[in-house]
């Protein structure tokens, strides 16, 4: 079986996305693969109550509770290894990854950011896209490096900004195409599993 493992900070609707598709698309007959655990890094989390709910195990390592980057990385990752992952999913995990626990998985961990990279690493970006007169703005799904939002780029969806757009129409906007190209990227790599 094919695990994958989504990494959340809040309400985890790409992670709810993902779930949705896997059951939809009956990952587990056609794929051999499952959504085996949701990780946040704060038990505030509300994306934890739906995983917990469709009988996903979940698990919460609290950042606050480490002295460093390092140590908390260490400890999650020693909670992702529990579920003997194909894949590690950031679905709105507001971490920055140190680059050991990059390495550690290298090759199996995605994440999607809210922009057309390489545009607009980091935070912010909606406003950004509007402050710099884009036509267009979009998401990205991105293999993890230990360069922040500058892995290889997986897949693209392109959104207009229309006159009068603010970052939360946009980000609205952009997060329609998110649930649609993380669950299709995430399905793409674990076929290549098979």
């Amino acid at each position: 079986m094919q695990n994958v493992v989504i990494l959340i900070s809040g309400t985890g609707s790409n992670m709810a996305a993902i779930v949705q598709a896997a059951e939809r698309g009956h990952w587990r007959q056609r794929l051999g693969a499952q959504v085996a655990a949701v990780i946040s890094n704060r038990a505030d989390a509300k994306g934890l109550a739906f995983a917990a709910g469709r009988g996903i195990a979940t698990a919460v390592v609290e950042h606050s509770a480490f002295p460093s980057r390092e140590a908390f990385d260490a400890a999650l990752a020693q909670k992702i290894d529990e579920y003997h992952p194909a894949l590690v999913a950031l679905a709105g995990f507001m971490r920055i990854l140190t680059p050991d626990f990059v390495a550690h998985y290298a090759g199996r961990l995605l994440n999607i950011h809210p922009s057309l990279l390489p545009a607009f690493p980091g935070l912010h970006t909606h406003q950004r896209a509007i402050d710099a007169g884009c036509r267009f703005a979009g998401a990205t799904v991105h293999e993890v490096t230990a360069d922040l939002d500058a892995g290889p780029i997986v897949e693209q969806a392109v959104v207009p900004v229309f006159p009068g757009d603010d970052a939360d129409t946009l980000a609205a906007r952009v997060l329609t195409q998110e649930h649609i190209i993380y669950p299709r990227a995430v399905e793409t790599f674990l076929r290549k599993g098979m």
